[in-house]
């Protein structure tokens, strides 16, 4: 039991250091699940001087939905939580974006999410 934690311990540290000093790191839920769907939408940013706005973009064949969010450099939060509501079924490309001041991207995530149709539709 005591080999379990310590490997779990050792494993999480590790996990959590890989992304330390990524500028962008998002993570999106549920991957999977059934039209109609909320995606809830965590995005790590590290602070920077340069960061002006974080730009979100859901879209599918069928579908497109985006927000921008204006941030304030060093001193915007470090974690953003959104939420695209009822998400139709399709294949979507989840993209987050920092943005400077000249508009330029300055990092850039990307997810992939399948929503499958109700039971009634094609």
């Amino acid at each position: 039991m005591r080999v379990h934690i310590v490997a779990s311990a050792l494993f999480l540290s590790w996990a959590m250091s890989i992304h330390a000093n990524e500028p962008l790191t998002m993570a999106v839920s549920p991957v999977q699940s059934f039209a109609p769907t909320n995606l809830t939408i965590r995005v790590h940013v590290e602070p920077d001087a340069g960061n002006r706005a974080f730009e979100v973009v859901a879209e599918s064949s069928d579908y497109y939905r985006s927000s921008r969010i204006q941030l304030d450099g060093v001193g915007a939060p470090r974690t953003i939580a959104l939420e695209i509501r009822n998400l139709p079924g399709g294949d979507y490309d989840v993209r987050g974006a920092l943005i400077d001041s000249a508009g330029h991207e300055r990092a850039a995530v990307r997810k992939q999410v399948i929503v499958l149709g109700s039971a009634g539709s094609e």
